[in-house]
């Protein structure tokens, strides 16, 4: 079972978006579960606060230490009485390494991972150096909060986790996977707005449907993706010798 906490100032918003469709199903299958932990419950402020000015002056107001260090204490010790490790602490901001599907991957091996939702102008630094273990963004973007983000994150790592997705394959077979984006899918019927299915996927020889596919999954990739692309041809050199000698823009003959 793969354990999600998360340390908020928005308990709510994280168990509603994430109390849903396929990890709602794994929610109620024992697969995962989801703990959005209101930090505001460990001030010691008898107004409930949890932020004050900032020293050195400057816009706006930050987290204070105490509130979070004492909800990350709380979080694990209640983990560590069920018998489990103590967990990572995902921090999540702009500043972080980049969440990719192999990031998730990694994720995903964790019994138990604690999520922490910066809010104003960020979280005194000295409580990040005491408890956050990972530092993850997942975009050059600023967002008004680390709740989104985390819920991001945890619906990617949760379809890695055994049992979440139906289709074993399902996870296998989506979009980096295998450091390509997905191949374009049809379903019925075979012909709509006068677009028709391709042929090769109606011919039932599963060795050429998966010949296609590659070739579309690299068109789609050198297209959108030429980062990917690049880096991918450099994993596969034969590919890439044989698109040379061929002359066609994506071999179909692998």
């Amino acid at each position: 079972m793969m354990n999600f906490h998360i340390m908020t100032l928005f308990p709510e918003m994280v168990t509603d978006g994430l109390n849903t469709s396929i990890l709602k199903r794994a929610i109620d299958k024992n697969l995962i579960s989801i703990d959005a932990v209101q930090i505001r419950d460990y001030t010691l402020d008898k107004h409930n606060k949890v932020d004050d000015y900032t020293y050195g002056g400057g816009a706006g107001m930050l987290m204070q230490a105490q509130p979070v260090y004492d909800c990350a204490m709380d979080i694990q010790k209640k983990i560590l009485e069920k018998g489990r490790n103590k967990s990572r602490v995902v921090f999540v901001t702009p500043r972080g390494f980049t969440f990719n599907q192999k990031m998730a991957q990694d994720f995903s091996k964790e019994e138990d991972l604690i999520f922490l939702c910066g809010h104003y102008e960020g979280i005194d630094e000295r409580v990040l150096e005491e408890i956050v273990t990972d530092y993850v963004s997942i975009g050059d973007y600023v967002l008004t909060g680390g709740e989104l983000p985390a819920m991001v994150m945890i619906d990617a790592i949760s379809r890695l986790v055994p049992g979440v997705l139906n289709n074993s394959e399902s996870s296998e077979t989506e979009s980096f996977s295998d450091g390509l984006l997905e191949y374009p899918q049809y379903t019925r019927p075979e012909t709509w707005h006068d677009k028709t299915v391709p042929a090769i996927l109606l011919s039932g020889h599963h060795a050429n449907v998966e010949k296609w596919r590659l070739e579309q999954s690299l068109i789609q990739t050198q297209k959108f993706r030429p980062d990917m692309y690049e880096k991918w041809m450099e994993l596969h050199p034969v590919v890439e010798k044989k698109k040379r000698r061929r002359k066609k823009k994506i071999p179909l003959d692998l």
